[in-house]
């Protein structure tokens, strides 16, 4: 990877949460309905996502072309894990200082995506031994590499996401047992349940990094790791549908557009696992055609946002879903720079 590529890639994540951010601002000021008030916070804090993925590009990428810095180790896992909390507690507060419907759900939606930037900040923090990881591809052992970090601090990353993924998976279950109360809690409920199958997939890119960094990657772990976030990506998106094709011509359906965006989020993050378990100790021909999973998963988002912006001139409920998934769409392009790494990094090591 030269050096200009390598700013490329650095450049689109940040200018994903840019884009993000700057959309979500202008949704909030041009209006002050329900719908703008629910999508508006959601949409710039999706930028979150967006900080935190950049700090695992860097991190990765200043490993490849020479310029990582010892103190780089800290900085960026700081950085991401500062923007993951401050997203959290500002979710958190949005929810409980705020009685109206649409920012009930908001602070909601909010703080899941704080819970998803931890666990991504989480995968860059991984990754401060990334160049290990081609190394140990070309080993025929399975003895730990002593370069790599301990075992205790391999097994706290992997507990990180696993404590965030159950931690939504528990916040959505209490949200839909008082669905039947609040029609918030249903959305919210919702909405968070396709947040905790995102930061479960993020279970799976965490710990194979890890385990490819300490050379303690197995045949069982090429299988079930990927099968994990592929799950989950298939669970949102047909929890999606059914809701979808559930209640049509009902207000409920929107929450489904926003379901199977998060999974198509997860099918993104299911391209960087796959390539880390294609390639290790293995000669995949296809794996330059990795990157073009997340490609398809944004351009899919995008289109699907366009179509729910034209319905929703004739059906209020889909503002919300059509000017989300222009963020999700961000993310997945966002997530495209990041397997390219990776394909860049894994491929160098052969």
């Amino acid at each position: 990877m030269n050096y200009g590529i390598s700013v490329l890639f650095r450049a689109i994540p940040l200018v994903m949460a840019l884009i993000c951010m700057f959309f979500g601002w202008q949704v909030y000021c041009t209006g002050d309905d329900t719908a703008r008030l629910t999508a508006a916070p959601v949409i710039f804090f999706l930028g979150s996502i967006c900080i935190a993925l950049f700090c695992t590009a860097a991190t990765i990428i200043r490993q490849i072309i020479g310029t990582y810095r010892p103190i780089l180790r800290f900085v960026y896992p700081a950085i991401g894990y500062g923007v993951a909390a401050a997203t959290l507690c500002i979710g958190i507060w949005i929810f409980r200082t705020h009685t109206e419907p649409a920012l009930f759900v908001a602070g909601h939606v909010v703080a899941g995506l704080g819970l998803i930037s931890l666990c991504v900040s989480t995968a860059a923090t991984s990754s401060v031994r990334f160049t290990l990881i081609p190394e140990n591809s070309k080993r025929d052992d399975s003895t730990p590499n002593p370069a790599a970090y301990s075992r205790g601090m391999g097994f706290t990353l992997i507990t990180i996401v696993t404590l965030a993924a159950l931690a939504a998976w528990v916040w959505a279950i209490i949200l839909l047992l008082h669905a039947d109360r609040s029609p918030s809690a249903l959305v919210a409920g919702t909405v968070m349940g396709g947040i905790a199958c995102v930061c479960t997939g993020l279970i799976a890119l965490v710990a194979s990094i890890v385990r490819q960094t300490r050379n303690t990657y197995t045949q069982t772990d090429r299988r079930r790791w990927p099968q994990l976030v592929l799950g989950m990506g298939t669970a949102a998106l047909v929890w999606g549908t059914i809701i979808v094709i559930g209640n049509i011509g009902d207000k409920f359906q929107d929450i489904g557009c926003i379901m199977i965006g998060l999974g198509l989020i997860c099918y993104s993050i299911s391209s960087k696992v796959l390539l880390l378990a294609k390639v290790w100790r293995a000669d995949y021909p296809l794996a330059k055609r990795i990157p073009l999973i997340p490609v398809m998963t944004a351009l899919t988002a995008l289109f699907l946002a366009a179509f729910l912006t034209e319905y929703s001139t004739v059906n209020p409920y889909y503002f919300t879903p059509s000017h989300v998934l222009v963020g999700f769409g961000a993310i997945c392009f966002t997530l495209f720079s990041i397997v390219s790494i990776l394909e860049s990094g894994t491929s160098s090591g052969k």
